[in-house]
């Protein structure tokens, strides 16, 4: 109940900062909520500092004193991935206020909102995103992260369609939402989430297995990141500016994301039989997806990849899932000083 308590107010002190804070970049006249000089930006960037905030401010509360018996190095791993799930509720918050303003526009056809309504409602929005944020900051669990990387996903590929330049832009492939900064933004933090959660992949594997599997463990941690980093690479590099390392980059990922996926699965002990046939059958899968596209041409490019990043989210589900399950909640402080150390 003290738990439950310490977020009610944490959601009230969200509302109030961002309330505030609406009203101060919204101030002056009323605004369109989408639109050239709209309330939205600076309601979302306002939202999603506060809920980036949030996150942080309940990292310190409850689990500051769980890297203290760790070695530097582990301890460093840590803060780097609490960094990056900060940066991450940030931006998952701001890119669901765009979106929400985007769906409120076409709904509410000519509202304008002045300062107080601009950050009442950037209050809202702040108040929602602080409160998962700092529920996650109670206790973060690798699940709780690819549910974070899905959800932002779709939010983010959705208010990239919405906001599309060119219509008919899923004739050819999602890479062409890549004209726009949404995209290209939405899987350059992607990306840093599939590196954080290959981190916290890592965290589960070392708690299982201990130091004596640091070597494999290490390898899971080093090919998600890379993973995460091609994936960075593909938003940082848009298809219609410089098409060829666009295209190496996407290749990359996808190759890196099956390297990653094998080599963790074999590092889980005692290959549990539910990720084994998750495992088998997304493979199969994704060989059936891409005999009917390229051979038989029953759809397009976009649905084939709508298809390949559906499957590897359901695996990623699965495997976090059975982590969540094998993995024990107590912190394991490594007794290595270095990772090449023996003790």
């Amino acid at each position: 109940m003290r738990a439950e308590t310490r977020a009610v107010w944490a959601t009230v002190i969200c509302f109030v900062l961002g309330a505030v804070v609406g009203g101060l970049l919204l101030r002056g006249d009323a605004r369109p909520l989408t639109g050239e000089a709209s309330l939205a930006v600076p309601a979302a960037t306002g939202a999603g500092a506060v809920a980036a905030a949030a996150f942080l401010a309940s990292t310190l509360m409850h689990r500051r004193a769980e890297t203290t018996p760790m070695p530097r190095w582990q301890a460093v791993v840590s803060d780097l991935s609490t960094g990056a799930v900060t940066i991450a509720f940030g931006a998952v918050t701001a890119v669901g206020v765009l979106l929400a303003a985007e769906v409120l526009a076409a709904g509410l056809e000519g509202l304008r909102l002045a300062a107080v309504g601009g950050g009442i409602l950037t209050g809202v929005a702040s108040a929602v995103g602080g409160r998962f944020a700092f529920g996650a900051g109670v206790e973060l669990r690798t699940a709780d992260l690819a549910a974070l990387l899905f959800g932002f996903l779709v939010i983010g590929t959705l208010f990239a369609m919405v906001t599309a330049a060119d219509p008919r832009w899923w004739e050819a492939n999602f890479s062409q939402l890549g004209v726009g900064w949404a995209f290209n933004g939405t899987l350059v933090v992607a990306g840093l989430l599939v590196a954080t959660v290959g981190s916290y992949i890592g965290r589960d594997l070392h708690r299982l297995l201990g130091d004596g599997a640091l070597g494999r463990v290490a390898a899971v941690v080093a090919l998600w990141a890379v993973t995460g980093l091609a994936l960075a690479a593909v938003g940082l590099l848009p298809l219609h500016r410089v098409p060829v390392p666009h295209d190496i980059a996407a290749f990359a990922s996808l190759v890196l994301f099956v390297a990653a996926a094998a080599w963790t699965t074999s590092v889980v002990p005692d290959t549990p039989r539910a990720l084994l046939l998750t495992s088998v059958g997304v493979g199969v899968l994704v060989a059936v997806a891409v005999l009917l596209w390229i051979p038989f041409g029953l759809y397009s490019a976009t649905a084939l990849e709508a298809v390949v990043v559906g499957l590897g989210l359901l695996w990623m589900a699965t495997l976090v899932r059975v982590l969540a399950i094998l993995t024990p909640p107590q912190s394991r402080p490594s007794a290595r000083r270095t990772l090449r150390s023996h003790a």
